[in-house]
């Protein structure tokens, strides 16, 4: 029940973004710096696409590395 409470605050809480999201949105949403960022995705922490140099981000990634990375 819990779980199902803090996905849907999680979905409230990144509302105003779209479906997918940019390194910069992603630099607001998690309040972290660029070079964060990139080592999260490079790390694999944050799922991605890339197309050339352009990184695809579905909020849904997002939403789900806070809910893996929740202490409480």
């Amino acid at each position: 029940m819990d779980s199902q409470k803090s996905k849907t605050e999680n979905q409230i809480m990144f509302s105003e973004y779209g479906d997918i999201v940019s390194i910069d949105d992603v630099m607001k949403m998690l309040h972290i710096g660029r070079s964060n960022v990139y080592k999260l995705l490079r790390e694999k922490e944050i799922k991605y696409v890339r197309i050339g140099v352009k990184y695809i981000i579905p909020k849904k990634s997002i939403i789900e590395f806070v809910e893996k990375n929740q202490i409480a």
